[in-house]
């Protein structure tokens, strides 16, 4: 993969300083047009000056004037982006301004960024999500791609690793930057963390290999157990099991335990389905596409990536994720339509369509959850319908909730990560659409209403605890692209859930 651009925090460079400097250099304008004297020491020449009437330039969002070579400095180029009004800047605005950067770096090595804006937060939060936008924007996923350079003549190319990209921020506050960039940075490991395991191909990364990765983070303070197979036989989930029985790969289940809280808290839990890739069984799904079923495990991957966040920022917060993994594979001993299954909560299942499965492998584990740690809630992630891509899109997960305080808290975060939901409705006449003749319940419903019958499905393996559903099959991969994000794997939901347990779930 590219190597990630190093990230520093520098004071505002003295005139003498900033005329000498080489390389490139981003200088932020707000919506007036103006530069700061901070900016303006890179630009003795007034070559912007003159260019930001002929560009049209004006401090709008996101603006840009590039400069090559300009005159009276060492400068390889001089850019100036855009702030627009900087009092109405949030968070994700800053992201963004950061990911405009990093589309603008090109083949620079060496970076200076110059926010010295009136209105930014004198703290250095300001700079540290713009610190934050930058590397999310960078991030690429092509370390299954070989480069060569010029070649010796004997047919022996070397490979062409590329430079690390160095930033410098300079800012009013570095040391403050500096402080609010080690949490910023510990989010978005966990963010590129779920991207990389969204984009890995299923031949790399099954079962056994998603559960080695999520016992990595015994290195960051998580406590990691990995059920096997025979394990999870003996606990009766023989609903994800059912799932898994098609395939050489075996099923595995990670329990992930973030105690950052006080001892006797409860912990909060987030589940994920994982699906490391899936044919849809004997109920197989067309040819077309079915590639991009290497990332049915977006769930999985989102809680992985969180609770690498939590434990990377030393969230004060007890914090279990549980994740489902297995492969839905086609062979002779594939789950059959119209198999009866035992769920570890004792409900038996008719499977009418095999490719309904991540709602019989998070049956299980939501059981299993809430049944072991009794936590104040649970939420699950899951690429589970494309219905809900046809009801909302791809820029809202849908949100299934039986609790509304956590539903509104959800929302919330969602607005401010602009990792946005939707509520979508429950009911009981929707419930019994999915009674079963032959057992205590069966895995589709009718043609309508898709992802609301799996919603009401989950709901039968959670009780009374309070418990919301992302359907995230718009979101998790394929969805557009944006200014923080040019990955098939977005990372989706590790940030919307790090600020949900920030915001009202640390001590």
């Amino acid at each position: 993969m590219n190597p990630r651009p190093s990230i520093a925090f520098a004071k505002f460079a003295a005139p003498q300083t900033a005329a000498n400097r080489k390389g490139t250099v981003f200088v932020l304008s707000a919506d007036d047009g103006g530069l700061s004297d901070a900016a303006r020491a890179y630009d003795p020449g007034k070559t912007l000056d003159r260019a930001f009437p002929v560009a049209e330039f004006t401090g709008k969002f996101a603006g840009i004037v590039e400069i090559l070579a300009p005159e009276a400095t060492s400068l390889d180029r001089l850019v100036a982006i855009g702030a627009g009004k900087v009092s109405g800047l949030d968070e994700y605005a800053w992201l963004k301004l950061g990911g405009t950067i990093a589309a603008s770096l090109r083949k620079a090595t060496d970076v200076t960024v110059v926010l010295d804006l009136a209105g930014a937060s004198p703290d250095g939060k300001d700079a540290a999500s713009l610190a934050a936008g930058i590397l999310l924007r960078s991030y690429s996923f092509d370390k299954y791609k070989t480069r060569k350079d010029k070649d010796d003549g004997q047919g022996n190319g070397k490979a062409d690793p590329k430079k690390p990209v160095k930033v410098t921020i300079h800012t009013a506050d570095p040391a403050g930057a500096k402080k609010a960039f080690v949490d910023a940075e510990a989010v978005i490991d966990g963010v590129i963390l779920a991207r990389d395991l969204v984009n890995e191909p299923a031949n790399v990364l099954g079962p056994v290999e998603f559960a080695a990765r999520a016992k990595q983070l015994e290195a960051l303070g998580v406590q990691v157990e990995i059920l096997t197979e025979k394990e999870m036989k003996k606990l009766g989930m023989g609903s994800l099991l059912g799932v898994a029985q098609g395939s050489p790969r075996g099923a595995r289940m990670a329990v992930m335990q973030w105690n950052g809280g006080k001892p006797k808290d409860r912990p909060v839990a987030f589940v994920g389905k994982g699906v490391t890739f899936d044919t849809g069984g004997n109920s197989m799904k067309p040819a077309s596409g079915m590639e991009d079923m290497k990332g049915d495990m977006g769930g999985a991957a989102a809680v992985t990536g969180l609770m690498h966040a939590l434990a990377a920022r030393k969230a004060r917060a007890n914090v279990v994720g549980i994740i489902g993994l297995v492969e839905n594979a086609v062979d002779g001993h594939a789950q059959r339509p119209g198999d009866i299954v035992t769920s570890m909560s004792g409900q038996t299942i008719e499977v009418l369509n095999t490719d309904a499965e991540g709602r019989l492998v998070l049956a299980d584990a939501l059981w299993y959850c809430n049944d072991r740690f009794q936590p104040k809630f649970m939420v699950n992630l899951a690429t589970l319908t494309g219905a809900i891509m046809v009801a909302l899109g791809l820029h809202h997960a849908g949100l299934f909730s039986n609790d509304d305080e956590l539903a509104q808290r959800l929302t919330a975060a969602g607005q401010s990560t602009q990792e946005r939901l939707w509520r979508m409705p429950l009911g009981a006449e929707y419930d019994k659409l999915i009674d079963s003749k032959n057992a205590d319940m069966k895995n589709i419903g009718g043609r309508y209403g898709g992802a609301i019958i799996a919603a009401q499905f989950l709901q039968r393996f959670v009780k009374d605890t309070p418990w919301a559903h992302l359907d995230i099959a718009g979101t998790a991969m394929g969805s557009p692209l944006n200014e923080i994000n040019q990955s098939w794997g977005s990372g989706f939901g590790v940030r919307l859930l790090d600020r949900l347990v920030r915001d009202h779930y640390e001590s």
